[in-house]
C-alpha cells in the first residue's frame, strides 16, 4: 500500500529553489497556472511522480549554433530532461549537468542516442549560444542549450513550476541567477513532465532511473 502525501509542484518547486546558496534563493513561486498535484516519494527514491504531469512549455528560443529551436517539435515523442539554470552557476548547475551526463554513459547506446537533455539559461544576456555551447560540451556534446527573450523563458519555467527571477548584480559585483533547480522529465509516450528531480539527486539515482523515463515509465 502506498504511503504518500499529497503536496503541489508550486510548494515542491520553492522547497527546491529556497535549498539552494550559490544559486540565490528568493520567490520562486510559480503563477496559479502551473499548479499540479504530486506524490512525495518514498524516502528511497529521489523521483517525484506528478498526479497531474505538466504541459511541455511552448518554448521557441535559440540553440548553441545560433538556430530556432522549437522545444515541442525537436523532442517530441523523445525521453526529454529539461532543466533551468545557468552557465556562471558556481556549483548546483554543473554538478546537476554532470550527473546526469555521468548517468547517461551508464545507458546502451541506443538509449543514450534517445535521451534528449535540454539545458535553458536563466542568464541570456552573457550565455550566449557559443559560450552556452562551450560549457555544455565540457558535460556532454549531445546535450541542448537554449538562450533567447528572458520574459520568454521565464514564463515556460512558470508552466512547469519552476520559478525564475531575472539575473542581478550584487554588491561584490557578481551576478546571480535566482532559480529553481529541478528536473523534469517529459515522457516519449504523452510529451508530458511527469516525474520531478531535486537538486540533490546523484548520478547514481539517475542512471537507476533512466531505463524507465526512457520508455516513458514511472520510475
Amino acid at each position: 500500500m502506498r504511503n504518500r502525501k499529497a503536496v503541489t509542484a508550486v510548494a515542491f518547486a520553492a522547497a527546491a529553489a529556497l535549498a539552494l546558496s550559490s544559486c540565490g534563493t528568493g520567490d520562486d513561486t510559480a503563477d496559479s497556472s502551473s499548479i499540479a498535484d504530486v506524490s512525495a516519494p518514498p524516502k528511497d527514491k529521489a523521483a517525484t511522480v506528478l498526479d497531474q504531469p505538466f504541459t511541455k512549455p511552448d518554448l521557441v528560443l535559440t540553440d548553441t549554433h545560433g538556430k530556432e529551436y522549437d522545444l515541442r517539435e525537436a523532442t517530441k515523442g523523445k525521453p526529454t530532461l529539461i532543466y533551468f539554470g545557468y552557465t556562471n552557476c558556481p556549483d548546483v548547475c554543473p554538478l546537476t549537468m554532470s550527473n546526469i551526463s555521468l548517468a547517461k554513459r551508464e545507458l546502451p547506446k541506443a538509449d543514450q542516442d534517445k535521451l534528449q537533455v535540454v539545458f535553458v539559461t536563466t542568464d541570456p544576456e552573457r550565455d550566449t549560444p557559443a559560450s552556452l555551447g562551450k560549457w555544455l560540451s565540457a558535460q556532454d556534446p549531445s546535450f541542448t542549450g537554449l538562450t533567447g527573450d528572458f520574459p520568454a523563458i521565464q514564463a515556460g519555467a512558470r508552466k512547469i513550476g519552476i520559478g525564475i527571477d531575472a539575473p542581478k548584480k550584487e554588491k561584490d559585483g557578481t551576478i546571480v541567477s535566482m532559480h529553481g533547480a529541478q528536473v523534469i522529465a517529459f515522457s516519449p509516450k504523452t510529451d508530458e513532465g511527469y516525474v520531478l528531480y531535486g537538486e540533490n539527486t546523484s548520478a547514481e539515482e539517475y542512471a537507476k532511473d533512466l531505463p524507465k523515463l526512457i520508455k516513458g515509465e514511472k520510475p
